[in-house]
């Protein structure tokens, strides 16, 4: 199975950078689209940004200017570099792996993370 692993969240003052990455990890032949969710308390799980194996890449409106997100395809990982954050930020972000193609590609699979607490503080 596929297994992806979060690093980066934490507390950070108004204003501040946060680097989130994210490896996956385990038998995989591809992965069309890697990416961030992420969820506050009370709220839906939204779209932050998420690249495709092409390069295309989408963010939500809040994340643009703000946010960037790149990818390792050769690792498998993930990045979303977070700068002038902003209280609205918090949240629990999420990585996803979506469209995996296992060794051997029987099946065509998302995964998700355990997800990393982001909190930004005024």
């Amino acid at each position: 199975q596929v297994q992806l692993v979060e690093s980066g969240g934490g507390l950070v003052q108004a204003g501040g950078s946060l680097r989130l990455s994210c490896a996956a990890s385990g038998s995989i032949f591809s992965i069309d689209t890697m990416g961030w969710y992420r969820q506050a308390p009370g709220t839906q799980r939204e779209l932050v940004a998420t690249v495709a194996s092409g390069g295309t890449i989408n963010y939500a409106d809040s994340a643009k200017g703000r946010f960037t997100i790149s990818r390792d395809n050769a690792k498998n990982t993930v990045y979303l570099q977070m700068d002038s954050l902003k209280p609205e930020d918090t949240a629990v972000y999420y990585c996803a792996a979506l469209g995996v193609r296992g060794i051997p590609p029987i099946m065509i699979r998302d995964y998700w993370g355990q997800g990393t607490q982001v909190t930004v503080s005024s």
